[in-house]
């Protein structure tokens, strides 16, 4: 069993027991190819939720209507990625053995891998559903396999074509999108255009659902490593992840690549913050 973190994410101060969703903290940026940072977001992404109401006007729910437990921050490995993805996995693994759904807050996106290769142990049909600006599809990036400019391919290396749905992106090396559109994974470009339709289409299939920030246009979230402008709006995203939410059928999930040291008005922690809120509130 878990022991409770003396820092909580607002409202998510459950008994381990009692708890159907356990956040933890991946705070880890040792790929970061362009501005590293993330490894601070968990703290900084619990301190502001203070600034939150647990009730959300959207959804009309609170989170003191569920029960959540934040277990904290893993102390991961600085000098491999390899050990510090192992680290993740043994957390996610004992979230699943005790039956419940495992919420990560990294960190940079190769922290998905981690958490996902222990889905994927539980749950071998699983799909992925991935909102992001950029295609993270590289086989490898400056001769490294493991970095967040390839975390979606490293997932496809157990997923196999077909069950990678990607949405939101628009940026990456030609030979990226052509790799996608040669069917291994399901690119949609800039929006969230044909979201409803997938989830339909998956079903009741499991689902592991990663969110990279960035994917938010940066005049709303400048805060991250690597921004890119042309991106989906604060309440697009919203409604698309309360569209996944609420129609999948969740066995893991994260939210990546917030780096708050570059939005020194707090704005893209505050935006972090009400998206984490909105996740837990629309979890069926």
């Amino acid at each position: 069993m878990l022991e409770k973190n003396i820092d909580t994410f607002i409202g998510c101060d459950a008994e381990y027991n009692d708890a159907r969703i356990v956040l933890f903290g991946a705070p880890f940026d040792s790929t970061t190819s362009f501005r590293p940072g993330a490894r601070f977001a968990c703290r900084a992404i619990r301190t502001d939720s203070y600034g939150l109401e647990t009730y959300s006007p959207l959804l009309d729910r609170d989170l003191e209507d569920i029960d959540v437990f934040d277990s904290g921050d893993i102390e991961l490995c600085i000098g491999s990625s390899e050990k510090a993805l192992e680290q993740i996995s043994k957390r996610t693994a004992t979230i699943l053995n005790d039956g419940k759904l495992p919420f990560m807050i990294g960190g940079e996106h190769l922290v998905t891998l981690g958490a996902f290769r222990e889905v994927f142990k539980r749950f071998p049909d699983v799909n992925i559903i991935h909102f992001d600006a950029h295609t993270d599809l590289r086989d490898e990036y400056l001769d490294v396999k493991l970095s967040h400019a390839c975390v979606m391919r490293r997932c496809h290396d157990l997923t196999g074509d077909g069950r990678i749905y990607q949405f939101g992106i628009r940026s990456g090396e030609r030979v990226e999108f052509r790799w996608a559109d040669e069917g291994h994974t399901e690119l949609h470009r800039f929006d969230f255009v044909g979201l409803e339709e997938t989830v339909n289409r998956i079903g009741d299939v499991p689902v592991y659902f990663t969110i990279d920030l960035d994917v938010l246009d940066p005049s709303v979230f400048p805060g991250t490593g690597t921004p890119e402008h042309g991106g989906v709006s604060f309440m697009q995203l919203v409604d698309a992840i309360r569209i996944v939410c609420s129609g999948c059928r969740i066995v893991g999930l994260d939210v990546c690549e917030l780096s708050p040291n570059y939005d020194q008005s707090g704005s893209s922690t505050a935006a972090a913050c009400k998206i984490i809120r909105e996740i837990l509130l629309s979890i069926k």
